[in-house]
Protein backbone atom coordinates (compact mmCIF):
# COMPACT_ATOMS: atom_id res chain seq x y z
CA UNK A 1 0.00 0.00 0.00
CA UNK A 2 1.08 3.51 -0.78
CA UNK A 3 -0.06 6.78 0.84
CA UNK A 4 -0.32 10.11 -0.93
CA UNK A 5 -1.70 13.53 -0.07
CA UNK A 6 -3.31 15.55 -2.85
CA UNK A 7 -4.07 19.29 -2.77
CA UNK A 8 -7.71 19.84 -3.84
CA UNK A 9 -9.20 23.17 -4.96
CA UNK A 10 -12.92 24.02 -4.74
CA UNK A 11 -13.64 21.98 -1.58
CA UNK A 12 -15.75 24.26 0.61
CA UNK A 13 -18.17 22.14 2.68
CA UNK A 14 -18.85 18.76 4.21
CA UNK A 15 -20.67 17.63 1.08
CA UNK A 16 -17.54 18.44 -0.95
CA UNK A 17 -15.46 16.29 1.39
CA UNK A 18 -17.86 13.39 1.05
CA UNK A 19 -17.95 13.71 -2.74
CA UNK A 20 -14.15 13.71 -3.04
CA UNK A 21 -13.73 10.81 -0.61
CA UNK A 22 -16.42 8.72 -2.33
CA UNK A 23 -14.98 9.40 -5.78
CA UNK A 24 -11.60 8.13 -4.62
CA UNK A 25 -13.02 5.15 -2.73
CA UNK A 26 -14.72 4.16 -5.98
CA UNK A 27 -11.37 3.74 -7.73
CA UNK A 28 -10.27 0.11 -7.87
CA UNK A 29 -7.28 -0.32 -5.58
CA UNK A 30 -8.09 2.53 -3.18
CA UNK A 31 -8.21 1.32 0.40
CA UNK A 32 -9.08 4.61 2.13
CA UNK A 33 -9.50 8.34 1.48
CA UNK A 34 -9.78 11.13 4.07
CA UNK A 35 -10.31 14.74 3.03
CA UNK A 36 -9.60 17.84 5.12
CA UNK A 37 -11.39 21.16 4.56
CA UNK A 38 -8.89 23.01 6.74
CA UNK A 39 -5.89 21.90 4.68
CA UNK A 40 -7.80 21.48 1.39
CA UNK A 41 -6.15 18.08 0.98
CA UNK A 42 -7.15 14.46 0.67
CA UNK A 43 -5.01 11.63 1.96
CA UNK A 44 -5.33 8.44 -0.04
CA UNK A 45 -4.12 4.94 0.71
CA UNK A 46 -3.99 2.80 -2.42
CA UNK A 47 -2.42 -0.30 -3.93
CA UNK A 48 0.14 0.93 -6.46
CA UNK A 49 -0.03 -2.45 -8.23
CA UNK A 50 -3.71 -1.84 -9.05
CA UNK A 51 -3.95 1.92 -9.69
CA UNK A 52 -1.81 5.03 -9.93
CA UNK A 53 -1.98 8.75 -9.22
CA UNK A 54 -3.40 9.57 -12.65
CA UNK A 55 -6.50 7.49 -11.88
CA UNK A 56 -6.89 9.22 -8.52
CA UNK A 57 -6.63 12.67 -10.09
CA UNK A 58 -9.10 11.73 -12.83
CA UNK A 59 -11.68 10.49 -10.31
CA UNK A 60 -11.56 13.77 -8.35
CA UNK A 61 -11.53 15.99 -11.44
CA UNK A 62 -14.55 14.15 -12.88
CA UNK A 63 -16.47 15.41 -9.83
CA UNK A 64 -15.58 19.02 -10.68
CA UNK A 65 -12.65 19.56 -8.32
CA UNK A 66 -9.11 20.50 -9.25
CA UNK A 67 -5.94 18.75 -8.07
CA UNK A 68 -3.05 21.17 -7.81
Amino acid sequence: MKNISLQVEKMSCGNCLETVENALKGVNGVNNANASLKDKTVSVQYDELVTDVSHLVKAVEEEGYIII
